[in-house]
Parts: C-alpha cells; structure tokens; sequence
C-alpha cells in the first residue's frame, strides 16, 4: 500500500504524462525508499517523504517523468550507498545525470551573494545550464525545506533563510518563477526575521480592509468606464508582498505608512490604438499629476520596455499610478523584465518573445519525453542572464554582463584591441560592432590600425571597462578641441594688441607657464577654453612691456563653430541655441564656452555683470551634428493625441529624445517635446507640420 503522499503525486502525475512515464516515477520512488530506509528528517518522518514532496512540487509545475524521477531520487547518490552507475541501469543516463547534477549543486553552500558570484558558482551555473531541469529540482528542494525549516535550530533557519533570499529567491525571479519566488521570499524573510515579519505582518493585517476597498472600487471604476468606451481591456489592481514592503522600507528609508500610501493598477488592452484610448479614459475619469505621464509606447525603453505610464490623483485622496499596454508588452514586460534570457532582438530593433519560450512550455502538457529534452537544448547557457560566457578564436571563456556587445568583448581582450576595433566576426560571420552577445559564441575582433572610439560607442557597450576605455580616449580628443579653441581665442586677443602667439619669445612664454605652475603651453590653452582664465588677460601678460600699453583694437573676428568641436562647447538649456539662431558665446569658469541665443532672457544679465567673459560667436557656414531644442504644444485632450503627434515628428525626420505633460484641463493637454533637429530650417518645417496636425492648437519654441 502507498503512503498518502505518494498515492496523491501519483493521481496528480496521471492527469498529464503516460501511464508508462508514471510507472518510472513509482519505481523511482520504490528505490528511493529502499535506498533511505531507517533515515528520518528532524521532524521525525521518514526522509523519503522528503523527496515526494519535492516531486509533488515540481509535478504542479507539470514537469516531465524524468525530472519528478531524479526529484524522488535526489540525495540518493549524496546520502545513501547508491551510485551514479546504479542509476543509469536502473533508469536512464538523463535521470542519473540529474541526480548527479543536484548532488554537486548540493555541495555548494553559500552564505551571502558575494559568495555566489564567485567564479566557481558562475562556471558551475554554466555547467548545469546544460540541463535547467537541474535547478527546477534544487528550487524545488529548496522551497520544501524552507516549509519545514521550522524544525531547525534558530541559528541554521537565519543561516538558511539568508541564502534563500540572497540566491534562490533571485534564481527563480530570473526563470520567471514568480509564485515560486514569493513563497521563498515570504518564508526566507519570516525565518530570517520574524520580529520585522510579525509587525509587518499584523500592520498590514489592520489596513487590508481599507486597502482591498480602494482596489475594488478603482478597478470597478475603470472597467466601467473602459467597457462604456467600448475599449476591451482588463483592469488589475496589484497589492505589494510583505517582504516587497520590507524592502522599500530598508532601501528608501521610509515608514509603513508611506509605503502603503501608492496604488498600482494596469489596463491591458488589445491593441496600441487602444491604449491611448484607455489614457484619455482614465484623465477623464481621474485628474492626473502634472508632470507624471511617460509614453513609452513611443519612446521604448531600450531594452524594448513599453508601456503608457500616469499618476493621477483618485477621490480617496491617495495617488494613483496607472499602466497602460497591449496584451503583447504585458507579456515583454512580465516575463522580460524579469528573466531577459526568454527575449531576443530582431533585426528590426524591436522585442519579440521568441518561439522557443521554455517558460511557457514547461506549463503545457507534455506528452511525449523528447519534448523535455529537445526544448532543455534550446535553453542552453541561458540559466543566469547577469552573464553570458564566450569563446575567443582559440577557445579561452571570456565572461561578461549580460547585454555585452561585440565591442565589449574586444575591450574585455584588451584595450587597445577595443580602440582600434572596426568589425567582428560571430562563428565566422560578419557583424557589426553593435551587435549583443549570446552564450556559446565564438568571437573574433577585426582591428585597423589608426582606428579610434567613436562617441556613440558608448551607447551601446555594457561593461564598465568598455566605458571608461572610450571615455578616456575621448577625454583625449576634448583635450584636443579644447586646446584648439583656447588657441584660437589666444591668438584673437593678441592679434587686437598687433601681435601674435608666435612672436611671443619662448623665454617669456616659459617664465609665465612656471609662474601659474603649468607644464605645457597646451594646458594653460586649455585653462583658457574652459573659462578658467581669460584670453585678454593672459594676452596682456604675455606681450613686452612695451606692447601692453598699445590700446586693444575692436574685436573684427567672431569665434566660429562648426557642431564638431564635441563636449569641449556647451549648448545652453536655457535657451537651446540651433543653428541659424543669432549667438553670443560666454567663457563660464569650469564650464568653458556656453553659447546662447541673443534673444536668451539670460543673455542681457551676463553682457552686464560679466561682459569680459562676453565674446562674439558665429556658426560656421556647414554645420555637422544634431542639436537640442524645446517644443511647447498645445493640444485637444484625447485618446490618440500623444501618438499623433509623434507620427508627425517622426514624418518630418525629427527626433524625440523626450516628451513632458506639464498641465492637462478637460479640453487641452500642454505637452513639452525636447527634439534633436540640425538647424532652424528642419525646426521651421516640423513647426509648420506640427501646426496642420488637426490636433494641435498652439506651437511655440520654448525658453526654460
């Protein structure tokens, strides 16, 4: 007769695999209980109740008949006299390499995340990536213990609850476990402080009325108002776990109260049409906080994130933060922002889930055992997303940050190798520098001599040594713009006085390098160009006695800019100066050149309080680059607005690089647009498009 535990396992394993699949779980469990015979758990029952336990989980995770067997027969080849050789005869290679692969994970403890990180964990995880059934066994064994941990003494049940938090709990958030997860998270954080969880506990036991009559009455709200808008769409009201609460508290410093005081809900919708839709629903119902919506939708996030974001304010005087996206960025949103490895890019640049989703899979019915192992294979080294693990050409591992491109690979290598980069190969075929890594690649970097950084390296690159390689290569090269302005500026000041820096005897130049304590002619250049000094000034104490009292000719030249002088010129906020705009320039200590409009409100108090810091700038008759300026426009109040708008921007060939709602009322909405354009003339053109948009009201540029 089968003890309870099993019997149910049993029934519960007939509702998805093969009577013969089930007839190897009972005969695993048959030498499972030969093999732990006479042992007992701390509670007192037979050990072997353990193992079904741990089974029992993973068959409500509908997993195949050879990972409920190796479950069953998990610590058989660490606790009793059965070997790894049995198992195979017994069984099957797979279950006994399972076995084995739980055994060697067993081995390994850890008592903090640093300890995790270590580089045998990192290439042990790799390893067992080659099967993940592995760690659905170890999670598995874990949240059984963590239920019966009770029974251990105070010290080991802190001990083990910390690692529970610390690794697993993260391990089955990154597989997409999320139910798994916060029962890890609930019993790690209740064993590992139970003062903390009990307060917490019984203080969110007294407000859950109040919080569960806010949640009903907002989602009823918004499904009502959805369905009379005709916008099919699910409304849910999220509540917070304790230990989620627990950590906002630690990490942000704030008490239980404001913790509690924000309400999240999400609208999921059937299509993007739909979601502006559903945002002009909800500020009609809801008065939203100005300054809070973010569209996403328009703008992605670059790891493919969408979604409309708002906060709005509700009758029960708390706020409210609302999501709204389609059916297809919930699931992007859920799955990939929590497990990244499930997602991939495609060549179009936008996030797709791809068809291999294992996660998915593995809730299905499986009826045949070679769907198990064909889709394992598919997932290989894909278990720990922090990292992927690639080969150099003659088959060193080279481990790096997840989202690393091929150009963090060849910095990886080395830095010089990453300077003068301008190709890859990936398994032999061509890419481009840009391209993002996956695990089991082999890469090799194409190099040319006199190759150098490029700025928008840096968008693209996830390691910190790639970045602060290109930054300092770059630093380099704003060291060189900023000596050539500083030149420039010298040689104005002195070619007023009828003079030049190359009469200027070295003798002299070096008398007063020694005296501002500068080594080179470049750095007091420099000093110069950022502001630091003044041009007329160190022109006066470089000319001969002689020449300082010639009077200073009027200024006939203005400093001309061509867009390509990099970070060494700054464009002023304040009043976003383009191309085409009338310019002054103003030398700002430690800042450098500023170049504003003419017509900047700061413009008349500068010339008057720091009119030596003043000079005359023009803009060069070819201009290179793009440059930033602000767009306030007014619109009707309605679904579909924000989208229209943007269609619009991107038509006439101007790019958002961000969008503001400062203000709405029920008939109009201001929205702020920061737009990278070349010039006043394509600013011209988007103002004129912009104003036939039959939605906008108003245009104007703005001055902040």
């Amino acid at each position: 007769m089968l003890p309870a535990p099993v019997r149910e396992l049993r029934d519960l394993l007939n509702t998805y695999l093969e009577p013969q699949h089930v007839a190897v779980v009972l005969r695993a469990y048959e030498t499972g209980a030969r093999a732990h015979e006479g042992q007992k758990r701390r509670s007192g029952e037979d050990y072997i109740m353990h193992p079904v336990a741990v089974a029992h989980i993973l068959a409500g995770m509908r997993m195949d008949h050879q990972t409920i067997a190796a479950a069953i027969l998990h610590d058989t080849i660490e606790d009793t006299e059965v070997e790894h050789d049995d198992l195979a005869e017994q069984f099957d290679e797979q279950i006994a390499k399972l076995v084995d692969g739980v055994t060697k994970l067993d081995k390994m403890k850890f008592r903090t995340r640093q300890e995790a990180d270590a580089e045998s964990f990192r290439k042990l995880l790799l390893a067992m990536s080659r099967d993940l059934r592995v760690i659905f066994i170890k999670l598995a064994d874990r949240l059984h213990n963590m239920r019966t941990i009770g029974h251990m003494s105070p010290s080991s049940q802190r001990r083990i609850s910390t690692e529970t938090l610390d690794i697993y709990a993260p391990i089955a958030a990154r597989l997409g476990m999320n139910e798994l997860r916060e029962e890890l998270e609930d019993l790690g954080f209740r064993h590992r402080h139970p003062n903390r969880y009990r307060v917490l506990s019984q203080r969110v036991k007294q407000g859950a009325g109040n919080r569960a009559e806010i949640i009903d009455s907002v989602t009823d709200a918004l499904k009502k108002r959805l369905s009379e808008s005709g916008i099919p769409a699910r409304v849910e009201g999220r509540t917070k776990t304790l230990y989620s609460i627990y950590c906002k508290m630690r990490d942000k410093s704030l008490s239980f109260d404001q913790v509690m005081d924000r309400y999240a809900f999400r609208i999921v919708t059937q299509s993007e049409p739909h979601c502006y839709q559903a945002l002009g629903v909800v500020h009609a119902l809801y008065k939203p906080k100005p300054g809070s919506f973010k569209d996403y939708i328009a703008l992605p996030k670059p790891n493919g994130y969408q979604s409309l974001h708002t906060v709005v304010n509700s009758r029960f005087d708390v706020p409210i933060e609302i999501q709204i996206r389609t059916e297809e960025m919930d699931l992007v949103a859920e799955k990939g922002a929590a497990a990244h490895w499930l997602y991939k890019a495609t060549p179009d640049g936008q996030t797709a889930v791809r068809a291999r989703d294992w996660l998915l899979k593995l809730v299905e019915t499986q009826s045949r055992a070679s769907d198990s192992v064909e889709f394992m294979d598919s997932a290989k080294a894909e278990l720990f997303p922090d990292e992927v693990f690639v080969f150099t050409p003659r088959g060193k591992i080279i481990d790096l940050k997840a989202d690393s491109t091929v150009l963090d690979f060849a910095y990886a290598i080395h830095t010089d190798i990453g300077n003068q980069a301008v190709g890859a190969r990936i398994d032999r075929e061509p890419v481009p520098l840009n391209t993002r890594l996956e695990s089991g690649q082999t890469v090799e970097i194409i190099t040319q001599k006199g190759a150098t950084p490029q700025p928008e390296w840096h968008e693209f690159v996830a390691t910190s040594k790639a970045r602060s390689s290109i930054r300092a290569h770059l630093k380099n090269l704003e060291q060189a713009d900023s000596v050539a302005i500083g030149h420039r500026l010298l040689d104005q000041a002195l070619a007023r006085r009828g003079y030049s820096l190359e009469k200027i005897s070295e003798r002299r130049l070096d008398r007063y390098l020694k005296k501002l304590k500068l080594e080179r002619l470049e750095d007091l250049l420099t000093r110069i160009a950022r502001g630091d000094m003044l041009a007329r000034v160190v022109a006066h104490k470089l000319l001969p006695l002689t020449q300082r009292r010639t009077s200073e000719e009027p200024e006939s030249e203005a400093l001309t800019i061509g867009g390509t002088e990099g970070s060494a010129i700054e464009y002023a906020n304040c009043c976003h100066p383009v191309p085409g705009d009338p310019i002054m320039g103003y030398l700002s200590p430690g800042k450098g050149l500023v170049i504003h409009r003419q017509r900047c409100p700061n413009v008349p108090e500068l010339k008057k309080d720091h009119a030596e810091r003043c000079i005359d700038v023009d803009w060069a008759p070819v201009m290179h680059g793009y440059f930033s300026v602000r767009l306030k426009i007014v619109t009707v109040n309605g679904p579909g607005v924000l989208a229209s708008v943007s269609a619009t921007l991107s038509e006439v060939g101007a790019n958002i690089e961000r969008v503001e709602q400062p203000s709405t009322t029920r008939e109009t909405a201001t929205l702020q647009f920061t737009l990278a354009v070349t010039g006043r003339d394509q600013l011209a053109r988007v103002m004129r498009r912009l104003r036939r948009n039959r939605h906008v009201l108003r245009v104007s540029r703005e001055i902040a």
